[in-house]
């Protein structure tokens, strides 16, 4: 009788720490109200959602002292998210299809298609004008033994920037007992269209606001990276990494080589692997050497995307705080850009009766 009142004691504690709770975080433009929900796990991990985009709004991770810090780039403000929310993206999910389509277009089942292209360029980017980022997500608090967790849903009609059929889209975070922020993404449709989904954070593992990440150390799990053209649209070649400054495959500090690469930055994707996996695998790895944070991704995609925030510009972030060139890494998991156009490439096309079912983990340690 004394184990089970124990028992009990430690359960009704782990599950007073481990918790979900939601505010308010504004209203829109258009008069819509927007919800934050704040996920804590027992550990003190805490990762706070909006229902504008799905973005993460914060993310607060302790240090090897056992300190925590904010290490997501973003906004205080809902009106602030909305002024350059088309500009950076910070922390949202992106899509129908994230990353770059070329010429806006694409042809599937013998039927043209057109989107919008991204301001000044000649390519479609990131879902579009009022893509995934930009929509409001309905939001469930869910059940999972894994910890606090939060579904969002989001209905995506026929002709919505463009893209063919009704794409009903699931997108859950569950922040796990184990520290790590897992994020499952699943969708089905009533007539084939292109997916890609991922979530477009920007880490700072020293905490947002302290600077660039230059001297974070990056490893990915990838031998090849995507030949580009001047608009970063991909050739369709693989190239090795070997020799170049896209060489991670050993831990690297991202300012090692950076002044090699002629946009001043990273900006490239890099391949995972021939097709999509069965189970997430590990990716990529981040070590910040002051803090002694690692952040680990591990995911079932076939590609990651690589960007060093080189074309962010000077931007006030939360606590007043200022975004600058290079002062957030992004590792976003998708499938390849432009998937449409390469038909050598995984492909992208979801079709009626199928499940898109993909997961990315961020798992969080010290060193």
């Amino acid at each position: 009788m004394k184990y089970l009142i124990l028992t009990l004691l430690t359960v009704g504690l782990i599950s007073a720490q481990a918790e979900v709770t939601k505010d308010h975080f504004g209203t829109t433009r258009d008069g819509e109200s927007v919800e934050r929900y704040n996920l804590k796990n027992k550990h003190g991990l805490v990762a706070k959602v909006i229902t504008l985009g799905g973005i993460i709004n914060e993310l607060h991770v302790p240090d090897r002292a056992g300190k925590t810090a904010d290490i997501a780039l973003g906004f205080d403000t809902l009106a602030e998210y909305e002024e350059h929310n088309g500009g950076v993206y910070f922390g949202c999910i992106t899509g129908r299809v994230a990353n770059r389509i070329a010429g806006g277009k694409f042809e599937l089942d013998g039927k043209s298609y057109t989107l919008d292209l991204h301001p000044k360029t000649n390519f479609h980017l990131h879902g579009g004008l009022k893509g995934f980022s930009k929509v409001i997500w309905k939001a469930e608090i869910v059940t999972d033994s894994r910890g606090p967790a939060l579904r969002l849903t989001y209905l995506s009609k026929d002709g919505d920037q463009g893209f063919p059929g009704n794409l009903n889209t699931r997108v859950t975070y569950v922040l796990t007992e184990e520290d790590a922020l897992v994020i499952e993404y699943e969708a089905t449709t009533d007539k084939a269209t292109p997916i890609n989904l991922t979530n477009h954070t920007y880490f700072n593992l020293a905490g947002a606001g302290s600077g660039t990440v230059l001297d974070h150390r990056l490893t990915l799990q990838s031998q090849r990276y995507l030949e580009t053209d001047a608009d970063l649209l991909p050739t369709g070649r693989l190239l090795p990494v070997a020799g170049t400054p896209y060489d991670f495959t050993k831990s690297e500090v991202i300012g090692g080589r950076i002044d090699k690469i002629s946009i001043g930055g990273y900006d490239h994707a890099f391949v995972l692997a021939d097709k999509p996996q069965t189970k997430p695998s590990l990716a990529a790895e981040v070590y910040e050497p002051k803090s002694g944070r690692v952040m680990q991704i591990l995911t079932d995609q076939p590609g990651i995307q690589l960007y060093t925030a080189t074309y962010t510009t000077p931007v006030k972030g939360k606590g007043g705080q200022s975004y600058d060139r290079l002062h957030g890494i992004c590792l976003e998991t998708q499938h390849h850009p432009d998937s449409v156009h390469h038909a050598e490439f995984p492909t992208t096309i979801l079709r009626s009766g199928e499940t898109y079912r993909t997961s990315t983990i961020h798992q969080f340690s010290t060193r």
